[in-house]
């Protein structure tokens, strides 16, 4: 049985878009299209004030680089915290493994 869906009715850039959304993701979806909002319009109010006139589909995709370059950011972050969490773990079960020793 597939997930029933819904479907959503989101503003961005003072267009309405129709988009699917599984049940129970709305809220999620929602907070998303806002964030993509405020992303898109800090892009063409930047454009704007320097004197240009951006098409929706190139503040779409500057936006869309921003983002990816950023989760990109957070998914490197996130392997090196990893790997200083392994290096922790190893230090201390070492350290844990030379107490045992020592109470022997």
């Amino acid at each position: 049985m597939a997930n029933p869906s819904k479907t959503l009715e989101l503003q961005i850039l003072d267009r309405e878009y129709r988009i699917n959304c599984p049940d129970g993701a709305e809220e999620k979806l929602r907070d998303a299209a806002r964030y993509l909002n405020e992303k898109m319009s800090e892009i063409k109010n930047a454009g704007s004030s320097a004197g240009k006139v951006l098409g929706t589909d190139r503040v779409a995709v500057i936006a869309a680089l921003n983002i990816a370059h950023q989760l990109r950011e957070l998914e490197a972050e996130h392997q090196q915290m990893k790997r200083d969490l392994d290096k922790m773990h190893s230090a201390i079960d070492e350290a844990l493994e030379q107490n045992l020793q020592l109470e022997l």
